[in-house]
């Protein structure tokens, strides 16, 4: 380290939900040039790429594709892989390569056109193909995402006593948020009863209980503390960071209700100085809503087996004690793959600057972005602030 510090300097979104006729490049574009219009930069200052899989399209070296495509001749550049925790990853790397010298402007990307660039029946043949299972020990048996979701859904309530209307509790406020998000793919509110009745996937998970599968694009941009503090917006700084991980594949999960988080969050406090109470708002990956519940424990802001208890009352909700996935997160916001998680960061930066409309928390000064990917398997956590220290 050559003491060099970084911040977040810009985020931006392509349009979000289905968006046909634009390509994964063509989003991410759209997200990129947002991104750095909203940094007051151009896409000529940027020397530093960090994109991830576009699985739907097939790239061969995503970075590569993306910097031809952009005119970017990088000083470093990099493609991640962590599923649903890219975004928070692309974020640590990117300021570690500022810090480090070896980039003064990184671009963050991510992707893709999920929703129409593909038929229902090609979506469930990849995921049964590719999925988020053992591909000798579980994909051969048939379980999708969603099963093995389920299963951990299943061993919460068994261990716990969690109710399915805890679940929906979830489901219930994050939509809430995503009511106040103008870009948000479903924005009708809904009830306890409604995701109750919703169509059942894989019990105890309706499909109201699940993340919406949606076109869309999340991009940021980092550069040098010093250069930051004489660009267009406030800075956002990282001020910690963790990865945890304790399974590959949920077959080797020696405790189905207990993940990685717990490493990644321990990590990122103990880094930042700080802790779960000194968090304001909290962005936590949602993929499903048990996922939420899990994360919450063993991110350290409730006991474990308390997650649905305190989701409950509003307490996670716009006023509550700890306001979750502000944007409409995966369940609501969008979830166009990789990115997915992306915009958990980029929400968390709009808490910290004051930019979020509606759905803006008051006096947001710490705020934690998760993102966890595969069966909660890899996670990264983040801890901004809207102060260097």
């Amino acid at each position: 380290m050559n003491g060099i510090r970084a911040a977040i300097v810009g985020i931006g979104e392509s349009q979000v939900g289905k968006v046909p006729g634009r390509s994964a490049l063509q989003l991410q574009s759209d997200a990129a040039l947002a991104a750095l219009a909203d940094a007051g930069l151009k896409i000529g200052d940027v020397d530093g790429l960090f994109t991830t899989p576009v699985r739907v399209e097939h790239w061969n070296m995503p970075a590569g594709v993306v910097a031809g495509f952009f005119g970017i001749r990088p000083n470093y550049l990099s493609t991640v892989d962590l599923a649903g925790a890219s975004g928070c990853s692309m974020i640590d790397q990117a300021i570690a390569a500022v810090e480090s010298g070896r980039c003064e402007v990184a671009l963050c990307v991510a992707g893709q056109n999920l929703l129409s660039n593909r038929s229902r029946s090609q979506a469930v043949q990849s995921m049964a193909e590719r999925g988020s299972g053992h591909p000798q020990f579980e994909v051969p048996y048939g379980p999708l995402v969603p099963s093995l979701y389920a299963l951990i859904a299943q061993r919460h309530m068994y261990e716990y006593g969690t109710k399915p209307e805890q679940l929906a509790e979830v489901a219930v406020t994050i939509r809430t948020h995503a009511g106040l998000n103008p870009n948000a793919h479903k924005k009708d509110p809904i009830t306890v009863g409604d995701v109750l009745s919703s169509r059942m996937i894989t019990s105890p998970l309706h499909v109201l209980d699940c993340a919406i599968v949606s076109d869309g694009a999340a991009a940021a941009v980092v550069t040098r503390a010093d250069r930051a503090r004489d660009l267009r917006k406030s800075p956002v700084y990282l001020l910690g960071s963790g990865y945890g991980l304790r399974h590959g594949y949920v077959g080797d999960a020696e405790c189905l209700t207990t993940s990685g988080a717990v490493d990644s969050g321990r990590t990122a406090f103990r880094k930042s100085g700080l802790g779960p109470k000194d968090i304001d708002v909290a962005e936590i990956y949602d993929c499903f809503t048990i996922t939420v519940i899990v994360e919450l424990e063993d991110l350290g802001f409730c006991p474990k087996g308390e997650g649905g208890r305190f989701v409950e009352n509003g307490n996670i909700g716009l006023g509550g004690q700890l306001p979750v996935t502000t944007h409409g997160g995966l369940l609501s916001g969008g979830h166009p793959g990789l990115g997915g998680g992306f915009f958990h960061v980029l929400e968390a930066v709009r808490q910290l600057r004051g930019e979020a409309g509606g759905r803006q928390v008051p006096k947001v000064e710490v705020a934690l972005a998760h993102g966890n990917g595969g069966v909660v398997s890899v996670h990264c956590t983040l801890i901004l602030g809207n102060a260097e220290n």
